[in-house]
């Protein structure tokens, strides 16, 4: 009996409301204020992010509360839902929230950032959008050893330092590397 106490125990605090959810916990609010810093610097209209864990049920009798994560988005307009948002504000937020999360598990194992790859994410911004990301991640560049940013947009080339151009041919594709 004295066993089956301890092994109770054990599954308490391996179960999902104990050890797990206290690292979640623990971890959203460094996310949720690093995200916000950076969509700070990201946009003109205020936008922050609020991550919630819990929300009510549809049944209104229910007391309890289910398990969740939602991502809240306010801007000077108000709360909306994430679908509500352009594809430009919806990358940003999306850029903050993995950039904070990269940041938080980068300090939690004393391990330095090494590589950040933004895939084609200027495509979707309008022309101060572009300006406020290329500032952020020159801001953000000495938290990386190598920041790839891939792009088809031509304003971009001389915006950093260091352009690899992938050029097609009958013969297959060839890089040239640039220095601006």
């Amino acid at each position: 009996t004295k066993k089956i106490g301890q092994l109770k125990i054990l599954e308490e605090a391996f179960g999902k409301n104990g050890v797990q959810a206290l690292l979640i916990e623990q971890s959203l609010p460094e996310i949720e204020m690093q995200a916000n810093e950076i969509l700070e610097q990201l946009s003109t209209s205020g936008m922050t992010v609020k991550l919630n864990t819990q929300s009510e049920y549809k049944d209104k009798k229910r007391k309890d509360f289910k398990e969740t994560l939602d991502i809240i988005i306010s801007d000077e307009v108000g709360v909306r839902p994430y679908e509500m948002y352009s594809g430009g504000e919806a990358f940003r937020v999306n850029f903050a929230i993995r950039l904070a999360l990269s940041r938080m598990l980068a300090a939690r194992t004393g391990a330095r950032l090494q590589t950040l790859v933004i895939d084609e994410g200027f495509g979707s911004q309008d022309t101060d959008g572009v300006q406020r990301l290329i500032t952020t991640i020159n801001a953000i560049k000495k938290d990386f050893a190598k920041i790839i940013v891939i792009t088809h947009l031509e304003s971009l080339k001389d915006a950093f330092p260091t352009q690899i151009e992938v050029i097609k041919s009958p013969t297959g594709s060839h890089l040239q590397i640039a220095h601006a």
